[in-house]
């Protein structure tokens, strides 16, 4: 589980960003915070593993954290929340590390993406003593995979391995491509599009699954 610590004055806010995470599986929150100074006292007292940060406060900045943190050299990871959509702002806390960058309002399904980019991130790293290319480039370059997908029609292998040994190993199970993207840490258009492709190749079956109500879903299970 990782511990996450929430940073934001505005209560409803906070309260939003604490039902998001709690349907989101492998997080807990350790706390959350209405201020600075408040949240570097709970950092100092307990272990935090990533930060959901606003950037206004009265009297202080979101800045003074990410700053703070980065000189006391505290082994945690920041993901900014905040209605600022200044290009200045945003360079700003790129360079003192944040990790994402999510502008209020913003949806679950982006919140999730986030906190499962992070996740899987997090594991990779901890699988490997060495990294290649094209994985750190799934890590750090977010949007390259997509951008590779719609104007070159490529694939990535690593994606492409990550979906198919996914579904190896749960060889008796079937999954929509939501539950995927989930479960390995990309976006649902990313693991449809490797799912179709698996589909196309004959290694991956595609059925049909009617509900009670509304469209029937699209599940995968490998072949």
């Amino acid at each position: 589980m990782y511990k996450v610590l929430i940073v934001e004055d505005d209560p409803m806010v906070r309260q939003i960003n604490e039902r998001f995470l709690e349907k989101i599986e492998g997080f807990t929150l350790e706390a959350s915070a209405s201020s600075i100074s408040e949240a570097q006292e709970l950092i100092e007292s307990s272990h935090v593993d990533l930060i959901l940060l606003d950037l206004f406060f009265p009297n202080e900045k979101g800045q003074d954290l990410l700053k703070w943190l980065r000189k006391n050299e505290y082994m945690c990871d920041v993901i900014m929340i905040t209605a600022d959509k200044s290009v200045r702002t945003i360079e700003e806390v790129l360079r003192f590390g944040t990790i994402d960058y999510l502008i209020k309002p913003f949806t679950f399904e982006r919140f999730k993406e986030a906190l499962n980019r992070y996740k899987s991130r997090k594991e990779e790293f901890l699988d490997n003593k060495n990294i290649e290319q094209d994985q750190l480039d799934k890590y750090v370059f977010y949007d390259l995979e997509e951008k590779v997908i719609a104007e070159d029609n490529q694939f990535s292998k690593h994606t492409y391995d990550k979906v198919l040994r996914y579904l190896e190993a749960n060889r008796n199970k079937t999954f929509s491509a939501l539950e995927i993207a989930d479960n390995i840490g990309v976006s649902r258009i990313t693991a449809r599009r490797y799912l179709d492709l698996l589909e196309k190749e004959n290694l991956v079956i595609m059925d049909l699954e009617y509900g009670k109500i509304g469209r029937p879903k699209n599940k995968y299970k490998i072949k």
